[in-house]
């Protein structure tokens, strides 16, 4: 009991701090946003949502008690068994929603692209930091281009265009982190800018759909564009301080789809107003900057390219989640991190936490 206790003392208590009040204020947002839904389905969200927090709070405990190094030296295994789950969803997955992301082990339904990122990010951290001078060659950057594109090319046949999105961030920010020549990363971003047109033809017709209602949400208010437009109104509606919890008449009169998931945004606008959203962004961002902080402290290139990696994908899955709600991005189904409800994201999620507090506990000094 008291090696428990001590090891609980050494974890940041300023990142266990916001991640309990995320996930708090998650749960008191998702019942507004699931209550409509629970009472015509029987099927009660907050509870499911709590119980898988309950375990993944245990797989925090567990990831950052182990060494990242540990998990680094089976990291490239553990990267192959999830891109064999990738290949099974295509072959054997569940469809739902015009995708085919999920499959089911034991009786047990996950999403295995959620966790491949944050396989993703241990496998790059390991190759680039066994040898950081690879990033100096153009022969180097083959290995690392490897283990991104293989995930990237499998997750958006399922389709799944957010994930495959956000891997992108993750590779720059890693490869910038570890050292990598400009000139080459300056290549690899205008290679990718002119890749678009081909990128374009990949796409399927509803992706292309919600790509053109970005450029003009009125273009088709009925359809693709029904779900933006009902969000900005919810959010716009909340004003300064929201209507009040299990208030909202987007929410609660059943306007705004996907408010439980990947529209969750919306409702803490529309209940909590700009300040309570204001509250909730303030949380994240010092998530996101202790993140940045603990890489900064963090001596050893690869518990640093880890720290980056997952702090990059934290902040591009509230930036890409928020933006698409507020129609500043297109709707790419990207849930809001320890807010929507989702067992897979909530739980690979919170490993990416558990790790952030492995390397905070194991490489830096304050």
């Amino acid at each position: 009991m008291l090696s428990l206790l001590s090891g609980f003392k050494k974890f940041d208590r300023i990142i266990l701090g916001i991640l309990l009040l995320l996930l708090i204020f998650g749960l008191i947002v998702l019942f507004s946003a699931s209550c409509q839904r629970q009472a015509s389905t029987g099927k009660n969200f907050v509870l499911n949502q709590g119980i898988w927090i309950f375990l993944g709070l245990i797989l925090v405990f567990m990831v950052s008690k182990t060494s990242y190094h540990s998990f680094l030296s089976v990291s490239y295994i553990i990267f192959a068994i999830h891109i064999l789950f990738l290949i099974l969803v295509l072959l054997m997955g569940k469809t739902a929603l015009g995708a085919q992301r999920w499959i089911s082990i034991g009786g047990i339904g996950f999403q295995p692209s959620e966790f491949v990122k944050v396989f993703t990010i241990l496998a790059l951290a390991r190759m680039i930091g066994d040898n950081p001078s690879r990033l100096k060659t153009k022969t180097g950057l083959i290995g690392p281009f490897f283990i991104v594109l293989l995930p990237m090319a499998l997750i958006f046949k399922q389709p799944d265009l957010g994930t495959a999105i956000v891997l992108l961030p993750i590779f720059l920010a890693m490869i910038w982190a570890g050292g990598i020549r400009l000139k080459y990363f300056w290549a690899i971003i205008l290679s990718g800018l002119l890749s678009l047109p081909l990128f374009w033809s990949f796409l399927k017709d509803y992706q292309r759909d919600r790509l053109m209602v970005f450029i003009n949400p009125n273009a088709d208010p009925l359809g693709a564009g029904y779900t933006i437009n009902q969000s900005k109104i919810a959010i716009g509606s909340g004003m300064l301080f929201g209507k009040g919890w299990l208030s909202g008449t987007q929410n609660q009169l059943n306007f705004l789809p996907e408010r439980h998931t990947d529209f969750i945004f919306s409702v803490v606008g529309e209940e909590f107003g700009f300040m309570g959203t204001a509250v909730m962004l303030g949380l994240f961002l010092l998530l996101i900057l202790r993140g940045l902080k603990i890489a900064e402290l963090t001596k050893d290139v690869s518990g640093k390219l880890i720290v980056v990696g997952i702090t990059t994908m934290l902040a591009f899955h509230v930036i890409i989640n928020i933006g698409m709600t507020l129609g500043l991005m297109p709707v790419v189904g990207m849930p809001l991190p320890f807010i929507s409800y989702g067992r897979s994201a909530l739980i690979a999620n919170l490993i990416a936490v558990g790790f952030l507090l492995n390397v905070q506990m194991n490489r830096t000094v304050f």
